[in-house]
């Protein structure tokens, strides 16, 4: 297993409040962040009011993030653009539940996002939040392992499964040429451990954004042993 380092940049680095005890992320903080045009962060504006709306009936995501929604779940999701291989097209977001990641990328024009979601009243608010922000996505209704894959360029989940099982989830769509973005928390390095043991793959580990505690992992090269 390879393992690459990466370093925060100084903008990176001055893009997010300070993180010992950083105050609740703004729209506009985002768009500076990531330099994201008005028009975009609008779009992304739509998804936002729609969680807060759909939010009581459908428990999208969990209550002690509402308070800060813009870093914990638009800039968690928005921040993998910057990592994706180039050339990447296509990307499929596993479990993606309200559209984290995969809602984000497509508003921001990442290519072709299929997101994937067993829930059928999620399905049902993805398509609302595709229509209202006028964002071209394939929405699959099912579990991410029934599917039967197509060719992916990066494939993407939030906190779907550990990373093993994660692996062996999307292994059909995981190609010689995938990559997978992956946000991670604190327990990324015990999680790297207990998928080497059956993956072999070239790592690289990158600051995340939205979680001074977090780790973004990029694997590529990857193959089942």
């Amino acid at each position: 297993r390879t393992v690459r380092s990466a370093a925060v940049s100084d903008n990176e680095s001055r893009a997010v409040p300070d993180r010992r005890e950083p105050r609740p992320l703004a729209a506009e903080d985002l768009a500076a962040a990531l330099d994201v045009s008005r028009e975009t962060l609008d779009r992304l504006r739509i998804h936002r009011e729609m969680l807060l709306e759909w939010q009581a009936s459908l428990g999208l995501v969990g209550r002690s993030t509402l308070a800060d929604v813009w870093r914990r779940h638009f800039l968690d999701s928005a921040q993998l653009m910057r990592h994706a291989p180039p050339r990447s097209r296509v990307w499929l977001d596993a479990g993606t539940g309200a559209g984290f990641p995969g809602m984000v990328l497509a508003i921001l024009g990442a290519g072709e996002v299929h997101l994937v979601e067993s829930s059928r009243r999620r399905c049902v608010f993805l398509r609302a939040v595709a229509r209202r922000t006028g964002t071209a996505v394939a929405i699959h209704r099912a579990r991410v392992e029934a599917l039967a894959p197509w060719p992916v360029d990066v494939v993407t989940a939030r906190a779907l499964a550990p990373l093993s099982g994660l692996l062996d989830l999307c292994r059909g769509f995981i190609g010689p040429g995938t990559a997978c973005l992956l946000p991670k928390g604190r327990q990324a390095e015990r999680e790297l451990t207990e998928a080497a043991e059956c993956w072999r793959m070239t790592v690289a580990r990158l600051p995340s954004l939205s979680d001074s505690r977090g780790t973004i992992l990029s694997l590529t090269e990857l193959s089942h042993v």
